[in-house]
């Protein structure tokens, strides 16, 4: 699932906006993405003191290869939702940062409850879900804002970006319902439906208008 949303962010943004823009956001989110989970493994910021297991496949420095890749899939996505939504270039950033990170309140959970990583100290934690760390939440939204910056100096808004936001549709409606119904994570289905909602409901309004 993660290679696949991977495959499909890096082709639509190069089939929208050229392979400059393709490589430049792949160097963002893959290699920024890796380069701040090797930091966080390794010194435990900014998501706090971590391990993956070794049920993800291979690592590198202790991150498994496919945890740089979820950072692109979802970080095109919001940030082409963002584009859509608002106006400003600073809320814009806002929005895409607040978008992304919010994918983290279903991941995290969902990702803990299958034995893939394990925080050392997850407290204080937010009602719940006791077993993840509210500082895991600041550190993604911190890394999200970077990212969102460096995206919008070669990201402009295209006509062609439908089928990137039905994948972000996709994955916030997808995701409410199975932490709701299928997972046991009812918590993790609040949370995530609110904080994931305040890109994704404007998002669908927009579309619906139009």
């Amino acid at each position: 699932m993660v290679v696949l949303g991977f495959a499909f962010s890096v082709a639509h943004a190069w089939a929208t906006r050229g392979p400059r823009t393709a490589a430049w956001l792949v160097a963002v989110t893959a290699g920024g993405g890796y380069a701040v989970e090797a930091l966080g493994v390794a010194t435990g910021f900014p998501f706090g003191a971590y391990a993956y297991s070794g049920a993800l496949g291979p690592k590198l420095a202790g991150v498994p290869l496919v945890i740089p890749l979820a950072w692109t899939w979802m970080a095109w996505p919001a940030w082409l939702a963002a584009l859509r939504v608002a106006r400003r270039t600073v809320s814009r950033v806002a929005l895409g940062a607040v978008g992304l990170a919010a994918w983290d309140l279903f991941l995290d959970p969902q990702m803990v409850a299958e034995g893939y990583w394990t925080w050392s100290d997850p407290h204080p934690a937010l009602p719940g879900v006791p077993d993840v760390p509210i500082g895991n939440y600041l550190g993604w939204l911190a890394v999200a804002l970077l990212m969102m910056i460096a995206l919008q100096a070669v990201a402009p808004s295209k006509a062609r970006d439908g089928p990137s936001h039905t994948l972000y549709l996709w994955t916030y409606a997808s995701s409410v319902l199975a932490h709701a119904a299928f997972l046991g994570l009812p918590a993790s289905a609040g949370w995530g439906a609110a904080g994931m909602g305040v890109l994704a409901i404007p998002l669908a309004v927009s579309l619906w208008r139009r």
